[in-house]
């Protein structure tokens, strides 16, 4: 091997190697920054305004205050942690019977006002399917594989529904409504309508299929890991 292909080979090595870790802190460092900017710097200057207002005479000063809380690290840090443990305790108010029904009334004045309406349940749904394991059970109820877009070809998809009852009744077969995802972006893609019997139920859950279409193929479920056949009964396949 030259020295160019093996510097090639063990660059590429790695990078897979170091790319997943650099990306995974990147994406931290980047939602820290985010928060900081929109959310701990409120947090810090109420911070700063509540010991103005319980300290003595002799206490800091405003400027040394916001010098700590606001423009310093450890400011920002207990900005970051407060604005953590206050969506927790969101969470686990809303766990309870009393927080979703306080909850309900705050969605019911959102859905009153004209702006909102328009907005809100939009974004409520990409974020309930995004972050619940419930939405996705709800969304889809199972995986299958479906010749699309053209005999030959198979792609993997996701039960929506039962089919639409006009086609049903029109051509007497059983359908079923598939969610085809685009990769890497599976919540998005094409819907179709095809016959049961032309489906594949595969033993592949909600959550894998997710990371199948994620990665394009590259990461399948162990039990989905495609076998050879054997010889007797390749050689007893048409040619293409």
């Amino acid at each position: 091997m030259g020295i160019t292909k093996r510097f090639k080979s063990y660059f590429l090595r790695g990078l897979a190697v170091l790319l997943p870790t650099l990306l995974t802190i990147w994406i931290l460092v980047w939602g820290y920054g985010v928060i900081k900017a929109n959310v701990s710097i409120y947090i810090n200057r109420g911070l700063v305004w509540l010991i103005l207002q319980f300290q003595g005479e002799h206490g800091l000063t405003r400027e040394d205050l916001t010098r700590i809380f606001v423009d310093g690290m450890a400011g920002s840090a207990v900005g970051f942690f407060i604005a953590l443990l206050v969506v927790f305790v969101v969470g686990a108010l809303l766990a309870s019977v009393v927080g979703r029904a306080l909850w309900r009334l705050v969605e019911v004045f959102i859905m009153s006002t004209p702006i909102l309406r328009r907005v809100y349940p939009y974004v409520k749904q990409v974020t309930d399917f995004v972050l619940t394991q419930e939405e996705k059970q709800k969304m889809f109820s199972r995986v299958v594989a479906v010749e699309y877009p053209r005999k030959g070809i198979w792609s993997i998809g996701f039960v929506t529904g039962s089919g639409l009852t006009k086609i049903t009744q029109s051509v007497q077969k059983e359908f079923l409504t598939v969610l085809i995802p685009n990769s890497p972006t599976p919540i998005t893609g094409y819907v179709i309508v095809v016959p049961k019997e032309q489906t594949i139920a595969l033993e592949m859950t909600i959550e894998e299929a997710f990371r199948f279409a994620i990665s394009a193929g590259v990461i399948v479920p162990d039990r989905q890991e495609a076998v050879a056949l054997p010889r007797a009964y390749t050689e007893r396949l048409p040619e293409p």
